[in-house]
């Protein structure tokens, strides 16, 4: 069943729930009220009996007679009972012979303590009433079929019934109406988005001036296709680069092995050739290896995390950085080093750390005019700030906003060994770790590199 026949059938079963809370209520305040004004006319009745009978003193009940006979249209059905002092039937009166109104002795007992006593006989409802004076000690009981109540009530019935039916119909098809109302921009929402392919990322959903649920939906789908399209540009230029980068060294490879085939060589020609191509395989290996370690990070929550003392980690990068690259040299400078060891410790994964620091810190040895480079740390009661910074050539800032881009690298850049994938890889060993980076460049200052770390009092 669509949603929107599913929204009609719930507001049609809505509206036919409240109608019969409605129509049951109507009907028995109708009950209710037809079964009172037909006990007052009973009342009326017998108070009237009564009055001309309590002025009859001869017997001569032909009064009485005239106005029982008289009064057709007043009560149906009608039978009067006049009882005297000590239970004696002093007068009765039946629209239809023989349908005498009996009084039992329960009935006349009730009448004399209560004075007014409704009850039913047989079909009818009936009343008697306890008449005292000086003269007269006697009861009066009117019994009568309210056949216009009867009537009445089933008519009503009928109304309502008919009422609850056509207003069950009525309801489905304005529940109809509406639900095709709310639904219409719903389906113009998935036709917008069956439109969109990966070829045809530009396409966007269209927002209404409205401000409801469905302008929040068409924007946050829109927002999702932004990220989405930038996710693949990304990954389509990633994949080009990537693919630019592993087919130069393989083409190098492949022209040097096939030269070196093409005729008899020395023992020391072949050394070369050899030599060469194993150079073109560790930069080939390298490039591989950096591919890997950015594809293993690139999911969040599949690292595992620990308890990691930042000190420890620079202090072993700096170590590695300086064996690895004679040339290289790292000053350390360590402001107001904390005594709390909380201070220095992050929840993270300490291998990553380690790639992300190394290829910050290599990177400001390598760009540097002097092969130096400054790590300095901060510590606050939440973060852990290290920075790193060179005097080298100044990055431009339109470069800046670049330079974390997979193969991205700046024109002073590509005299340098390298293949613009070692701070792309750190963005993403951060972002992992809830840590952000910065870059100033200036001629002034050089270039600062500022990574801050959340530490494990901030993450409590």
């Amino acid at each position: 069943m669509s949603i929107k026949y599913k929204i009609a059938f719930l507001f049609t079963v809505l509206v036919i729930f409240i109608l019969i809370i409605v129509s049951i209520s109507v009907f028995f305040f109708s009950v209710e009220n037809r079964k009172n004004n037909f006990e007052r006319r009973l009342k009326n009745r017998a108070i009237s009996t009564a009055s001309v009978y309590a002025g009859i003193s001869d017997d001569n009940f032909s009064v009485l007679q005239k106005m029982d006979t008289a009064a057709v249209a007043s009560l149906y059905e009608k039978s009067i009972t006049i009882l005297g002092f000590g239970n004696s039937f002093n007068y009765r009166f039946s629209d239809q012979p023989g349908d005498s109104l009996v009084l039992e002795k329960s009935v006349i007992e009730r009448a004399r303590i209560e004075n007014e006593y409704y009850f039913n006989y047989k079909n009818k409802k009936a009343v008697a009433i306890h008449q005292v004076n000086n003269r007269n000690n006697f009861i009066v009981a009117v019994a009568a079929m309210d056949i216009d109540g009867r009537e009445y009530l089933v008519q009503l019935k009928k109304i309502l019934l008919i009422g609850v039916i056509l207003a069950a119909v009525l309801s489905f098809l304005a529940g109809l109406v509406f639900a095709n109302r709310l639904v219409r921009p719903i389906k113009r929402i998935a036709r917008e988005v069956n439109l969109i392919t990966s070829n045809n990322f530009s396409q966007r959903i269209q927002i209404g001036k409205a401000k409801d649920e469905l302008t929040f939906l068409a924007q946050t789908f829109n927002q999702l296709l932004d990220r989405l399209q930038d996710s693949f540009a990304i990954q389509r230029r990633f994949i080009s680069n990537a693919s630019h980068e592993l087919s130069t060294p393989l083409t190098s490879i492949s022209s040097q092995l096939e030269v070196s085939m093409q005729r008899k060589r020395s023992v020391v020609e072949y050394n070369e050739v050899i030599q060469s191509v194993h150079e073109d395989i560790k930069e080939l290996q390298q490039l591989s290896r950096s591919l890997l370690d950015i594809a293993k990070i690139g999911s969040q929550g599949s690292i595992d995390l620990s308890e990691i003392r930042m000190d420890d980690i620079l202090f072993k990068v700096i170590a590695d950085v300086k064996k690895q690259n004679e040339s290289f040299k790292v000053n350390f400078d360590l402001k107001l080093f904390p005594d709390d060891e909380q201070l220095l410790t992050v929840f993270g994964n300490g291998s990553l750390l380690y790639i992300a620091l190394k290829n910050i810190i290599e990177n400001g040895c390598k760009y540097s005019e002097n092969k130096q480079a400054t790590v300095s740390g901060e510590f606050n009661s939440a973060n852990i700030v290290i920075n790193v910074a060179n005097k080298g050539d100044v990055i431009a800032e339109a470069d800046i906003q670049n330079i974390f881009q997979p193969f991205f690298r700046t024109d002073a850049a590509h005299s340098k060994p390298g293949f613009g994938l070692g701070l792309t890889l750190t963005k993403r060993i951060l972002g992992l770790h809830k840590a952000t980076i910065a870059v100033e460049s200036n001629i002034e200052k050089g270039t600062v590199f500022t990574l801050q770390f959340p530490n494990i009092l901030a993450n409590s």
